[in-house]
């Protein structure tokens, strides 16, 4: 652990808050697209709005980082990165107390209300989406953590630095600027339409996202660079870069694919794929293209970035490196079971038929 004065801690501990309200003033001053999202279940079918600038707000974000126009050093995250975890702890706590208690009690037990939320939308001023913010908020400071990480390390090794760690970070900025892009798929998943909004979201979105996914660098930047064979490194970095983008093609295609469906159902995805379906006449599931052979390869898409950015870093041999991709592919085959049953639950008869066209979890032909 960095030693930190006791002013340097205390500001360290008021980061995640004092980064909270930065990216919170943008959002609400920047230009954005306003547009309706996917009706939410007790709405009657209106669809609530939206106020989309989160590329704007992340490409201002980075400016403001690289300038240091808040006082902070560029490698400030890394060195405040122990505070910055309590901080947003404290941050999480808070923000649950106020979406929590805000909001009327049902009669599920008040611990379950405390982890999952009360209700499942918050907006304020009209179009500040509470969820929406806080993917801005997480996504912003998981880039700014991965910039710092490797400010840091350029600092402490100068030109013997580890050209893995700075495309492992470059990998980490384009998945949030990817996401940023995409902003309005983000509208009609599951997490924004049915999750509620608890602490389970809330520290998700402030501490978990932000600052433990990126915790490969966190727990290398301050190493040297792999001893690796110069004539290897163009199938090294190479190499890596090419798992992470497959994994991105399959991520971002499903997920794209998926939204069309929703949004325009008769329309070919890529101008050519024609959508199939298996419908009961009142529902419908998705079942061509990415939605085939498997029900969650989106899932697997992102095991796959994983695992770029873990060979991306060189260190094959340090545990570090493969935490995020060995925490994340364990998260998916949990997740993708617990999907599974829920779509049972809602579906009955029709999910049964999607798996008998779509047989396989995650990997087709494989699991």
């Amino acid at each position: 652990m960095s030693e930190l004065t006791t002013t340097q801690a205390i500001a360290a501990f008021l980061t995640p808050t004092a980064v909270f309200a930065i990216l919170l003033v943008l959002h609400g001053l920047l230009p954005a697209r306003r547009v309706e999202g996917h009706p939410r279940a007790g709405t009657g079918g209106q669809p609530d709005r939206y106020r989309l600038n989160g590329l704007l707000v992340f490409a201002v974000a980075l400016l403001i980082w690289w300038f240091e126009w808040t006082g902070a050093p560029c490698e400030w995250l890394w060195t405040a990165k122990w505070h910055l975890i309590s901080g947003g702890l404290a941050l999480s706590v808070a923000l649950t107390a106020w979406m929590v208690l805000r909001a009327p009690a049902d009669d599920r037990s008040a611990l379950v209300q405390w982890l999952e939320g009360r209700s499942r939308n918050a907006q304020f001023r009209g179009d500040i989406d509470a969820k929406m913010f806080l993917y801005i908020f997480g996504g912003t400071l998981l880039a700014l953590n991965a910039l710092s990480s490797a400010a840091y390390h350029q600092g402490l090794h100068g030109d013997a630095a580890n050209i893995g760690l700075f495309l492992h970070a470059a990998m980490w900025v384009w998945f949030v600027a990817d996401y940023f892009v995409f902003e309005r798929v983000m509208l009609y998943t599951f997490d924004l339409i049915e999750e509620r909004l608890g602490f389970k979201l809330i520290f998700g979105c402030i501490v978990v996202y932000p600052s433990l996914y990126p915790i490969a660098l966190w727990a290398t930047a301050h190493l040297p660079a792999p001893d690796i064979d110069p004539a290897w490194q163009p199938l090294w970095l190479g190499g890596s870069a090419t798992v992470f983008l497959i994994g991105w093609v399959i991520t971002r295609g499903a997920n794209f694919q998926k939204y069309l469906f929703k949004r325009h159902p008769d329309r070919a995805f890529l101008g050519f794929l024609r959508p199939a379906t298996v419908t009961d006449g009142e529902r419908t599931i998705l079942c061509s293209g990415f939605w085939s052979k498997a029900r969650h390869t989106n899932y697997t898409g992102e095991v796959l970035e994983a695992l770029g950015m873990a060979l991306a870093l060189g260190l094959f041999t340090n545990i570090w490196a493969w935490i995020y991709f060995i925490y994340l592919t364990i998260f998916f085959i949990v997740r993708e079971r617990i999907d599974d049953g829920r779509c049972a639950a809602k579906y009955g008869a029709l999910w049964t038929e999607y798996r008998s066209r779509a047989r396989y979890r995650l990997v087709p032909w494989v699991y």
